[in-house]
């Protein structure tokens, strides 16, 4: 796990763009928070680290994909490889693209922006802007 102190702005630079192949993570601890960062097709994409289901490794679990039934009766289809997050502790399955659950359309683990700033992968701490109407 790689420790690293949060800027003053609320942004982190986790790492080198080239450190992370894709399929990899690399697991961080910010002040108090555990994230995961993840690279999956080239793109970057950062969780909170404890699973919202039952305060699990969320971060260790491993990344698979979905098994759905085919057309057919018999057949199944396996879909979206390296996209769903499996929690280490109880298998809760979470999208690593949005933090939402697979299981519960009511459970999310907290996403933060990530963004590549001149070779440097920066994840954005600071809490969501809310829009007022």
């Amino acid at each position: 796990m790689r420790v690293l102190d949060s800027d003053t702005d609320g942004r982190v630079t986790a790492c080198r763009e080239d450190e992370l192949g894709d399929g990899e993570r690399l697991l961080l601890k910010v002040g108090r928070r555990r994230i995961g960062l993840f690279r999956v097709d080239g793109r970057f994409f950062a969780l909170h680290g404890v699973c919202p289901h039952a305060g699990g490794a969320l971060c260790e679990g491993p990344l698979t994909g979905t098994t759905r039934t085919a057309d057919d009766f018999f057949g199944f289809e396996y879909e979206r490889e390296g996209r769903v997050l499996r929690c280490a502790w109880h298998g809760w399955e979470f999208d690593v693209e949005s933090g939402q659950s697979l299981a519960d359309p009511g459970l999310r683990a907290r996403s933060y922006p990530v963004r590549i700033d001149d070779g440097a992968v920066v994840i954005d701490l600071r809490p969501p802007r809310r829009t007022t109407t």
